[in-house]
């Protein structure tokens, strides 16, 4: 790929780093407008409360399994072929949502929808990388946290207007119909502006290993999903069994497979694989605490669509963004201490949504402040965990583990979106204050556990060790 360092190629190459930001905000619009849509698309397709949990489930599961094989097909095939691929594809997808007609129809899209994104996603710092002079490279990447941070706390915004004013009788549609001319405008620049390459045919790409991957995730959650919903029958126990099996095998091709996904001088890192574990875990928590949220706030207490992320998913977005640039400058200074702190400031944040929720008809002054603190606990966690986890591993272990935690973030999201509404369902019972208040119980329970296995993380991330 050639690098445009010419005078003349300045304005082209920022109009680039605004192509890949198109891509990113997609990306993150999509991943988490179901929080806010997914009540008022479960009534209008007449789904039950299993596709609330497939909404966000089947996309984060799609684009974690393939996210990492994504990477390395644009390091064989080129980079620019596979973000035009993506691109076109998710925007494709897009507008399969947008028509859906029933909860098989709508579930299929999303994960076609995250597979595209798995394949679009990798490409952006690749691509940045080889049009930017190394002297310009920390300003264009620089531009991502305001830019995706304005995403996070607009996006659920932007979901709750469009649904609330039913734009020519679309309804939650327009969330999805609008990426035609999002997605389509960067299609048609990412064609003008993105550099030619060709790859590298000699990149491997372990497709079994993926495949046995996407097995195994998709029977775990679908063996959740089926249970919580119909009941523990012979079907959903199976599901599990097989979810089981295939990640076993799963894990036996990462020391057998010629380039894994997963190195696995990784796996028997003690700190990294604490740093996965304690990932996976919490982040699934949280993931599913915001659906959890958006569920109470609409069902329990009877706010709209743009009420509800105005009230409960703004305020955690600009927490997780205030956080997340705070951050940035202490972990240097206070490595795996500082997860301590985005761990308790969560569980703060957790007991006072606790406690709101048994006030009667607790009002916006009770909920925001304590949303706005599991926000700032989030942002705190999310900035610091995985760059903590990669401080004792090696420099020619940065790209899979970074890769490999990448992934497991996103199959985390899927992990909680499906146990954590599960939990909310199936404690119904005796009313929304309660099932919200159990869910609110498993999230503290969970951060509390996380608190504990902190310590077993690397002290410092890697720039302090290496």
């Amino acid at each position: 790929m050639t690098t445009l360092d010419a005078p003349t190629a300045v304005r082209r190459r920022w109009a680039i780093l605004a192509v890949i930001l198109a891509a990113e905000i997609l990306d993150l619009l999509d991943s988490t407008i179901t929080n806010i849509a997914a009540p008022t698309i479960t009534r209008d397709l007449r789904g039950g409360d299993s596709l609330i949990q497939w909404l966000g489930t089947s996309y984060a599961l799609a684009l974690g399994v393939l996210l990492v094989v994504g990477g390395r097909l644009g390091d064989r095939f080129g980079r620019r072929r596979l973000f035009l691929i993506g691109i076109t594809g998710f925007t494709l997808a897009s507008v399969a949502c947008g028509l859906a007609f029933d909860p098989t129809s709508i579930i299929v899209a999303r994960l076609i929808q995250g597979a595209f994104g798995a394949v679009l996603i990798p490409q952006g710092f690749g691509i940045l990388g080889a049009v930017f002079p190394r002297e310009e490279i920390g300003k264009a990447f620089s531009a991502f946290g305001p830019t995706l941070g304005l995403s996070a706390v607009g996006g659920p915004i932007l979901a709750g207007f469009l649904i609330d004013a039913d734009l020519f009788g679309l309804g939650w549609r327009a969330m999805f119909l609008i990426n035609i001319v999002l997605g389509g405008a960067a299609t048609v620049a990412a064609v003008r502006l993105l550099p030619r390459d060709d790859g590298d045919r000699g990149v491997s790409v372990d497709g079994l290993g993926s495949g046995l991957l996407g097995v195994a995730m998709f029977g775990l959650l679908y063996g959740l999903i089926q249970g919580s919903g119909t009941g523990w029958t012979a079907g959903p126990i199976v599901f599990l069994a097989i979810g089981a099996i295939f990640a076993g095998l799963f894990a036996r091709r990462q020391t057998t497979a010629a380039n894994p996904l997963i190195k696995p001088s990784l796996l028997k890192n003690r700190g990294f694989t604490s740093g996965l574990l304690l990932g996976v875990v919490f982040f699934a928590a949280v993931a599913g605490l915001l659906y959890v949220i958006s569920l109470f706030l609409q069902n329990g207490l009877g706010y709209s669509p743009l009420r509800t992320a105005a009230v409960g998913m703004a305020p955690i977005a600009a927490g997780i963004v205030i956080a997340s640039i705070s951050c940035y400058q202490l972990i240097a200074k206070l490595g795996r201490n500082l997860v301590f702190i985005g761990l308790l400031i969560t569980l703060i944040g957790t007991g006072g949504l606790y406690a709101a929720v048994h006030v009667q008809g607790p009002p916006v002054g009770a909920l925001v402040p304590a949303v706005l603190v599991i926000g700032l606990g989030m942002g705190t966690c999310f900035g610091t965990i995985y760059d903590v986890t990669m401080g004792d591993t090696d420099p020619d272990e940065a790209g899979s583990g970074s890769g490999s935690l990448a992934a497991v973030q996103q199959l985390a999201n899927a992990i909680g979106a499906a146990a954590v509404t599960t939990v909310y369902f199936k404690t119904l019972g005796p009313g929304q204050a309660h099932a919200v208040s159990t869910s609110l119980l498993v999230v503290a329970g969970v951060t509390l556990l996380s608190c504990c296995a902190v310590w077993l993380l690397p002290r410092k991330a890697p720039a302090q060790n290496h």
